[in-house]
């Protein structure tokens, strides 16, 4: 952008100092006014800006929060009446939740066996009133065997 040898002399800006001036009182005084020399000088600051131009005022000191007045102490006693009466309350729900648990488990236990008896006992009766159409295994026909001496014979 510039020349490599072109010597660049900074500009140089006229500084203008501003004093800070008091305002009068808006309030008419009556008594006369006497000067007085105050206990101390109030600190003036001055900042150098980035471009060059110098700000000078009166420092202002940061606002000061309200003190905030102690909150009164909680005694021990009813802090513990608290957590126990919450321990108690949760021991109490849980015990509902257990003993809900309890039933629908016994329920679901009972539902499964009166299920598995219903299954197995239609099953005996398919066996049951299907035999009759068709026997298997062996059949002996009694009237025709010979019986000696606890032997059959046929």
């Amino acid at each position: 952008m510039y020349p490599e040898h072109t010597p660049h002399v900074p500009t140089q800006r006229a500084v203008e100092v501003h004093h800070p001036t008091p305002l009068p009182p808006s309030v008419p005084v009556s008594a006369p006014v006497v000067p007085v020399q105050p206990n101390a000088v109030p600190a003036v600051a001055s900042i150098v800006l980035p471009d060059g131009r110098v700000v000078t005022g009166y420092a202002i000191n940061p606002a000061q929060p309200e003190p905030v007045a102690p909150k009164p102490a909680v005694s021990r006693t009813a802090v513990n009446v608290a957590l126990g009466g919450a321990g108690f309350l949760a021991v109490c729900g849980g015990l509902v939740l257990l003993t809900s648990f309890i039933a629908a488990l016994t329920a679901f236990i009972t539902q499964l066996i009166i299920l598995a008896a219903v299954v197995f006992g239609g099953w005996i009766a398919v066996q049951i009133f299907s035999a009759s159409g068709h026997q298997g295994g062996t059949t002996v026909n009694i009237r025709k065997a010979v019986i000696k001496r606890n032997k059959f014979y046929s």
